[in-house]
């Protein structure tokens, strides 16, 4: 792999889940409002925005798009958006927090494996250390709230696992697909995929939206409202439309092997604007949790660093041998 795009896709990965982290503070941010108010709240403000910024290229996009990559669109917005948070909510619901980021958190696993069969992929085999450094990091994140599940509600916890491992199975459908539309699209950018990606979930957002605002039991006084409406404007700006276009700019320039683990940023980032959110230092496990999910990546880079050329000498000298 070329090292340029090496390091400028890491750094796509990084800054996608540093915006992507922002997402585990909404609840606290809008407290009050349902998972279903969130997702339609959030993902109608994605669909407006996106929308806005996608006109002036509407006409040229348009004419470009045809029916595989419209349904292809209005898969991706809901596996990866809408149904993925839906059952991620419900997952945090019913099983609680530790067992929804202990599956969650498989994510990495799951994209590398699914990517190892693709063109220029790195062997499985060269990726077992840094996969096994990151479900270290996992574990030491959500190992000690295990403890603070419910005892006796056997039947909301295995509908929670289910919810967990259907929240799973979306986001890496959604990886995997997006990954290999991006590698085929020509004369669309990874940006303008995503605003399109966009477009078609804030359509998909208004069948959540009626359910979720309209046959709502809560009343919300008119400054909740206006909160609630900048506090999900801002998490679609940050976490949708800039976080998807650097993650899709990562999955053009990255194999899916290597891709598929700088998700366990927006885990890594979650933590640290948790310990702003609560003004706190890390505990010793957050810590560890940490330090092993970087050294997890550092050792998938260079599992995937293209190997260095031998010198001219030498190669004459095998030559003439």
């Amino acid at each position: 792999m070329n090292s340029d795009n090496l390091w400028r896709g890491l750094g796509a990965g990084v800054l996608a889940g540093a915006m992507w982290g922002l997402v585990f503070l909404m609840p606290a941010l809008a407290q009050g409002f349902s998972p279903a108010q969130l997702t339609a709240g959030r993902y109608l403000a994605y669909g407006a925005i996106a929308a806005v910024l996608v006109a002036p290229s509407w006409r040229r996009l348009a004419r470009m798009l045809g029916r595989a990559e419209w349904r292809a669109l209005f898969w991706l917005g809901f596996s990866g958006n809408i149904l993925y948070y839906l059952c991620l909510a419900g997952a945090v619901q019913l099983g609680g927090i530790a067992m929804a980021s202990l599956v969650i958190g498989l994510l990495p696993v799951t994209i590398t494996i699914a990517g190892s069969r693709d063109a220029g992929a790195v062997p499985l085999r060269r990726l077992w250390p840094s996969l096994l450094l990151g479900l270290g990091g996992i574990l030491c994140i959500g190992w000690p709230a295990l403890g603070e599940l419910r005892r006796g509600a056997l039947p909301d916890s295995l509908l929670g696992l289910l919810c967990a491992l259907g929240a799973l199975g979306c986001w890496t459908a959604y990886a995997v697909f997006n990954s290999r539309w991006l590698a085929r699209l020509q004369g669309i950018t990874a940006h303008e995929w995503s605003l399109l990606t966009g477009v078609a979930t804030g359509a998909l957002a208004l069948l959540v939206a009626v359910p979720a605002f309209v046959l709502a039991p809560q009343v919300h006084a008119m400054h909740d409202w206006l909160w609630f409406t900048a506090a999900v404007s801002t998490l679609a700006l940050l976490c949708s439309v800039a976080g998807n276009a650097l993650w899709n700019m990562a999955s053009r320039l990255l194999p899916l092997t290597l891709v598929g683990q700088l998700v366990l940023f927006e885990t890594l980032f979650g933590l640290l604007y948790g310990f702003l959110w609560e003004q706190r230092w890390p505990a010793p496990h957050e810590l560890a949790a940490m330090l092993l999910l970087g050294a997890g990546l550092l050792v998938s880079a260079l599992a995937h660093r293209a190997p260095e050329r031998a010198p001219r000498r030498e190669l004459e000298d095998s030559t003439t041998a």
